[in-house]
């Protein structure tokens, strides 16, 4: 449409309310049918359920109230990366005083809003109070910057409609990302004897005869890397013309490190570090633990991995890199909260695994890497429709940064 975009704030096309929580120590406040909704729940997204319900009371003894579907919420602090992020309330419910609740006036679409304050959450994030807690008051959300065409036009409305369309084929392809995701955690258990067995549940039909039990230790010959200290001396590294050093960021998640390592170290550095060549199996233990690669290039690699040097027994590498994939999805679960908090070579030394001739090897990992290419094109897509969310929006909305 033409004509100028009105140039103003947040607070001039709403009203800014933050809500409140009952007292915890009065049960009657609690567990009651008005929906009462937390930080936590917001995450560019529209809320479709409550995490906790209060009570007339407890609505009456606090300082929030409810709000209508169509609110926008922004959570003004809160753990992590919380702070600054939006949603749509797609029910009626109170929120807690972290919350500020974005009343738009009348004419001014809903979604045309909430897309344009998500996608500054970063510019928006920064224009936060400093302090112990960074966090977004009332007065700061107010003050926004905030571009919006005529509300008599239709133009926000074909916008929001583009932009909502996209989101909501990207949520269609992140759900087919999600079933092939489980699919492969599927047949990995199928595919390899559960605990106590010999043989696994599905099996190719060529196939037949027990599986070799034995231990990572009896299997292969392992060691950590390593990295001349103290770390972060200039000496040590080379961005411009250095070697490849791998560490944990660089490992990707589809059994490969990433296209090139985020630093490359000097030559000084290498010969306190240690090289793998290209096709080498590692494996982070620390940090994010147990992300499985199979390196794609020369490199040397941090003492925060383990690398397997050499096989005592025949083993297919890709084969082999799925049993390490599965054996710490085992282990996740076993730990509190899904999380590993830490591994060593010793325990993975006694490590159980059953493993079969090596042409049911290379069977099994065909079969998973079929699956895997599948996984890494649909995870490229959904990338592609992202970025061409926001190469749209970066030229539907003159303010963003």
């Amino acid at each position: 449409n033409d004509g100028e975009w009105n140039n103003s704030t947040i607070e001039s096309i709403s009203s800014i309310a933050s809500g409140g929580t009952p007292s915890r120590a009065k049960p009657k406040y609690w567990n009651g049918n008005i929906p009462w909704v937390s930080t936590t729940l917001i995450d560019f997204n529209k809320i479709k359920e409550a995490n906790e319900f209060i009570t007339e009371m407890g609505l009456e003894n606090s300082s929030t109230k409810i709000y209508p579907k169509d609110t926008i919420l922004m959570a003004m602090y809160g753990q992590g990366k919380t702070r600054g992020k939006v949603a749509i309330l797609g029910i009626e419910a109170t929120i807690n005083q972290a919350c500020a609740a974005i009343t738009l006036k009348e004419g001014m679409n809903t979604d045309f809003v909430f897309q344009n304050l998500a996608a500054r959450y970063d510019e928006i994030r920064g224009m936060s109070n400093q302090g112990g807690q960074k966090n977004l008051s009332g007065a700061l959300i107010k003050k926004i910057p905030f571009f919006y065409p005529d509300i008599k036009s239709n133009e926000q409305q074909k916008i929001a409609s583009t932009l909502t369309s996209l989101d909501q084929l990207i949520a269609t392809e992140n759900k087919k990302l999600e079933a092939l995701q489980d699919h492969k955690k599927g047949l990995l258990q199928q595919l390899f004897p559960a605990k106590g067995k010999k043989v696994p549940k599905v099996r190719f039909g060529e196939f037949s005869g027990e599986w070799e039990k034995t231990t990572l230790g009896e299997l292969a010959k392992f060691r950590r890397g390593s990295f001349p200290q103290p770390y972060g001396l200039d000496k040590w590294y080379d961005d411009e013309n250095g070697m490849p050093f791998i560490q944990v960021y660089d490992v990707d998640f589809n059994l490969k490190i990433k296209p090139k390592t985020k630093r490359k170290i000097s030559q000084l550095a290498t010969d306190k570090s240690v090289f793998i060549p290209k096709g080498t199996i590692i494996i982070t233990i620390q940090g994010s633990i147990g992300r499985v690669a199979i390196t794609q290039y020369d490199a040397y690699i941090d003492r925060t991995l383990l690398l397997f040097q050499e096989f005592y027994k025949e083993i297919d590498n890709l084969f082999f890199a799925y049993v390490l994939q599965l054996l710490f999805e085992i282990e996740k679960r076993k730990a509190p909260g899904g999380i590993i908090k830490t591994i060593t070579k010793e325990v993975l030394t006694s490590f159980v695994i059953h493993i079969p001739e090596l042409e049911e090897q290379q069977k099994i990992a065909s079969c998973l890497a079929s699956l895997d290419d599948s996984i890494t094109h649909q995870t490229e897509s959904i990338k592609a429709l992202k970025e061409h969310k926001n190469g749209l929006m970066q030229q539907m909305f003159p303010n963003l940064k």
